[in-house]
């Protein structure tokens, strides 16, 4: 019980980061991390942001590779 709590609340910590991710990239809007003055919760902060460029980075080269997905032209 107590495990599949914190797996569901991993796997949704991971997606709102991929989000965050996905708008930065996107917009150029960007949370700012190092308006926290605690450099410990800045750092996990710093890090949560960045499982999320992973992922979406990730996101991207399977789409890029993918025969599912082609380039809308804008």
């Amino acid at each position: 019980m107590v495990l599949g709590k914190l797996v569901h609340y991993t796997v949704d910590a991971v997606l709102l980061s991929t989000v965050v991710a996905g708008v930065r990239r996107s917009t150029g809007f960007a949370p700012n991390a190092s308006a926290i003055p605690d450099p410990t919760i800045r750092s996990v902060a710093e890090k949560f942001l960045g499982v999320g460029e992973t992922v979406f980075d990730m996101i991207q080269a399977t789409a890029v590779n993918s025969s599912y997905f082609k380039r809308d032209p804008r």
